[in-house]
């Protein structure tokens, strides 16, 4: 009866396919996969590993950083320019009003300069943020789920969080990446974005101070302009008006000519800080966008990729987490909080 029972079963024997066969980076463990997948994720550390792996070389890598450290010291000239050049241009004005206004003024300048320039430098020469550094490719350091939906960044040849990505510009993988301005030589991550959008808000505010400023001290220093033929101008409608403005814009500029180097500056100086605020202010306004979206912009792009499959949590409270303000706040603003809609039926 037994020989009878051993005979009955069936043993089945089948070879393995090596093209089907491959290696976790993350844990060491040989994987079996059904078919040839360029993408798998491994069943038991997490890992996700792509097997389309597409290197291009680095050999521009001095370049880009040259090229950012250039952006780096052409913006610290310009913002010592307009820091210095504007003292010496309004130093006569300001006191000329009044010693109480010359203080003000000096103090304002002090604490928007001071401002500016620390969180500037905080946000060019701080690290942008480092990913934790993990244990990984040997199975009994490597826990169950240790490396959930981490990638192999062949660049660091390391671990790479989810929440990483890859500059090429910076050479390294940095957290929570938002994007890499060149004009702070440097990324926007999760060591440093705070810093960034301190240096906007400073820079906007120094900018508006500056045009202002400057345009009152100018008015005052501008000399009388003289308008040729303005009360005998002929013609009706948009002929009219296009003879006003040419007389006006060659007034102007007759009367900018008698200008001293002093009243150059004060026109440079309000020209300047006009063009940047609008630019800051368009970033500033974006980068608060996306924080009260809960995403970077890099995010926001890969979300759109796609298809906006993955839906953040708006609302106000991502902007109090973010320059980290404690959650409890939002008992006392209770209009700020982004409570859930509901249905009544």
């Amino acid at each position: 009866m037994a020989e009878s029972a051993e005979s009955s079963k069936d043993y089945f024997v089948t070879t393995v396919n090596e093209d089907h066969a491959t290696i976790c980076w993350g844990c060491g463990l040989r994987l079996l996969l059904p078919t040839h997948a360029p993408v798998f994720k491994c069943g038991w550390c997490g890992a996700i590993t792509s097997q389309n792996v597409n290197k291009t070389e680095t050999k521009c890598l001095w370049g880009r950083r040259l090229q950012d450290r250039c952006f780096v010291t052409i913006l610290s000239v310009f913002m010592l320019f307009l820091i210095c050049g504007g003292v010496w241009a309004v130093h006569w004005f300001v006191f000329s009003v009044s010693y109480t206004f010359g203080i003000f003024h000096y103090i304002l300048t002090a604490i928007l300069a001071a401002t500016t320039v620390s969180t500037f430098s905080l946000s060019a020469f701080r690290c942008a943020g480092t990913p934790p550094t993990l244990l990984w490719g040997s199975y009994p350091v490597v826990g169950k789920g240790d490396l959930e939906n981490y990638t192999f960044c062949h660049y660091c040849v390391k671990p790479k969080s989810p929440r990483a990505h890859h500059c090429r510009s910076c050479g390294t993988c940095v957290l929570d990446m938002d994007h890499h301005c060149p004009f702070i030589g440097n990324c926007v991550g999760a060591a440093n974005h705070r810093h960034f959008i301190a240096f906007l808000f400073s820079a906007v505010f120094s900018t508006i101070y500056i045009s202002f400023i400057s345009a009152y001290a100018g008015l005052h220093i501008w000399p009388p302009v003289k308008y040729r033929s303005l009360g005998h101008l002929n013609g009706s409608g948009r002929d009219l008006a296009i003879q006003a403005f040419k007389e006006v814009m060659l007034a102007l500029v007759s009367s900018a000519v008698q200008l001293s180097a002093r009243g150059l500056i004060l026109v440079y100086l309000f020209v300047s800080s006009v063009s940047l605020q609008i630019g800051l202010s368009v970033l500033l306004w974006q980068q608060l966008c996306y924080i009260y979206e809960g995403k970077t912009y890099l995010s926001h792009l890969s979300s759109q990729g796609s298809g906006g499959d993955h839906i953040e949590e708006k609302g106000c409270q991502n902007i109090f987490r973010f320059f980290g303000c404690p959650y409890s706040i939002f008992i006392y603003l209770p209009t700020l909080r982004n409570s859930p809609k509901r249905h009544t039926k």
